[in-house]
């Protein structure tokens, strides 16, 4: 499958009204921290949350679709004023569909950033189904568009940088 340029990307980007972002492998680097009690520790990319603040900030919608629930998730996603949290379900697709209803949005509308064989099926409905650098082969073949960068190392921030370029806005102007 051909994929998109950087170029390309960033004119489809001008359509997107919701980003669905996956968290493991997506917004970290794909590791999982459990200490002997079973608290778990996730490492997020600090450029990313920036960048996620101020897609929000500008009025873009963003949800997480995760597959595991997670308290760290919730936690980090709370510190970054995300509302669509929606984790624990394996079928994202029939995750992400009562908040579309919701939102009066269609899978044309979204742009979804993934990384493994489990984010297929959304990324194929998507409007743009986006795949970090580093993900699963799979979804490298089946993905419109793939980061430079890898999960949790600022592809999303690289993803939402294309946004910006799409409508216009300049980031530095949403800094508070």
């Amino acid at each position: 499958m051909a994929k998109l340029s950087r170029e390309e990307l960033v004119d489809r980007m001008k359509r997107v009204k919701l980003l669905a972002l996956d968290v493991d492998g997506v917004l970290t680097d794909d590791s999982i921290y459990f200490g002997p009690d079973g608290f778990e520790l996730k490492r997020f990319n600090i450029s990313d949350g920036l960048f996620i603040v101020l897609a929000l900030r500008s009025g873009l919608e963003v949800a997480i679709v995760s597959g595991r629930y997670s308290p760290a998730t919730d936690t980090r996603m709370r510190d970054l004023g995300v509302k669509h949290v929606l984790q624990g379900m394996k079928d994202k697709v029939d995750m992400i569909t009562p908040l579309l209803e919701q939102l009066n949005l269609g899978f044309d509308d979204i742009a979804f950033v993934g990384n493994e064989i489990l984010d297929i099926k959304l990324a194929n409905l998507a409007g743009i189904g986006i795949a970090v650098a580093d993900s699963s082969p799979e979804l490298l073949e089946a993905a419109d568009y793939v980061t430079e960068r890898g999960g949790g190392k600022g592809a999303v921030r690289e993803v939402v940088e294309c946004y910006f370029e799409a409508t216009g806005i300049n980031p530095g102007g949403l800094l508070v």
